[in-house]
């Protein structure tokens, strides 16, 4: 059996002229397309390269924007830190200057205390030097000395003391003598008779007495008052005198033995002037034998009832400051029977002392 032919649609002959058919286009493709070929792929190189190196720049650009967003974010926390710091330090400041100005107030006000307290204490050591040196010269705590029949100041119940000492002594007519007869006959004799008078020797060494117990580092003021009022101190301008050395008060003493009783008496008058004393006495120390007979102003009559005598006392004792202690010292006249009844109340009201001692004392 004879063996039949495949037919191969591809033969040689064909591929040959499919071969040429498509070297044929290759060449045309070739010889059409080739420079627009090479130039578009070199700029597509560099084009690619420009937009590699610009991803490279927009990637570095952005870490470096993170970059500097972080490091404004940590500033500005800084910043904040650095204000609130600020603010503190701001507060710390005032407070430290206030303070600072209130230590300066203390400095300044604990500076004139100490300077105050220096003066305080300069003074009072001169004080005490000066009181050392009274006691050594006087040899005791008394300026002036008494001698008398001894110490008779336990019978009397009356201290002397206090900063600030009044002695007022009577010296109206009265005082002559315990007696209106013999005042009457006495006021008629010499000058050097009346001051002879036992009862005017007896006030005046009883204001000797007091002087005698006033504390060295007492003020004090000697008055006398009849119808007016006369301080015995010497340029004192009615005002309080220390007693250093004691001169000033003896000479007031001695101004007192010179003194002769005359005339009416007139206590408003001597209260008056106490009232004038600054700071007020501490005590009043009272020689007197009886009732006022006029207030402020001279009598328009020539004599005095018993009555308008104790309204005179009254209307006197009623312009006394209250704080005052009046200490009296009585020497009864013959005819004013009130008048130790009302010299005891105002002492028991005010806090002193009454005494009518027998003739011998002090």
């Amino acid at each position: 059996m004879a063996r039949s032919r495949r037919i191969n649609v591809f033969s040689l002959s064909f591929l040959d002229v499919m071969s040429c058919g498509f070297g044929a286009v290759v060449l045309i493709f070739l010889i059409i397309n080739h420079d627009t070929q090479t130039e578009p792929v070199e700029r597509s190189d560099d084009l690619l390269a420009e937009i590699r190196m610009l991803d490279y720049q927009v990637q570095q650009g952005e870490k470096d924007l993170f970059e500097l967003i972080e490091s404004l974010d940590d500033v500005k926390a800084r910043v904040e830190q650095s204000d609130a710091n600020l603010a503190s330090t701001t507060q710390t400041i005032e407070t430290n200057k206030a303070s600072l100005e209130e230590l300066e107030n203390d400095s300044v006000a604990q500076t004139e205390s100490l300077k105050a307290l220096t003066a305080d204490i300069e003074s009072r050591e001169a004080e005490v030097n000066r009181l050392l040196a009274l006691k050594a010269a006087n040899d005791g705590s008394q300026v002036r000395s008494f001698e008398g029949e001894g110490d008779r100041q336990y019978l009397t119940g009356l201290k002397v003391g206090g900063r600030n000492i009044v002695i007022a002594i009577d010296t109206s007519a009265s005082m002559l003598d315990d007696t209106i007869v013999n005042v009457l006959r006495r006021r008629n004799m010499d000058d050097a008779r009346k001051r002879a008078a036992p009862k005017w020797q007896r006030a005046i060494r009883t204001a000797e007495w007091l002087a005698a117990q006033l504390p060295l580092d007492a003020d004090f003021q000697v008055y006398t008052f009849s119808e007016q009022t006369r301080s015995l101190v010497a340029d004192s301008d009615n005002d309080w005198t220390p007693m250093y050395d004691g001169q000033a008060l003896n000479a007031s003493i001695a101004e007192l033995r010179n003194t002769i009783p005359n005339g009416g008496s007139s206590l408003v008058n001597l209260i008056l002037e106490i009232r004038k004393l600054s700071p007020i006495p501490d005590n009043v120390y009272l020689i007197t034998d009886g009732l006022p007979t006029q207030g402020e102003n001279p009598p328009r009559s020539a004599t005095v009832t018993g009555r308008r005598r104790l309204d005179l006392f009254g209307e006197a004792v009623d312009r006394l400051p209250k704080q005052i202690p009046v200490n009296v010292i009585m020497f009864p006249m013959e005819g004013d029977p009130m008048a130790s009844a009302a010299y005891w109340n105002v002492a028991r009201v005010t806090g002193g002392a009454f005494i009518s001692p027998s003739w011998d004392w002090p």
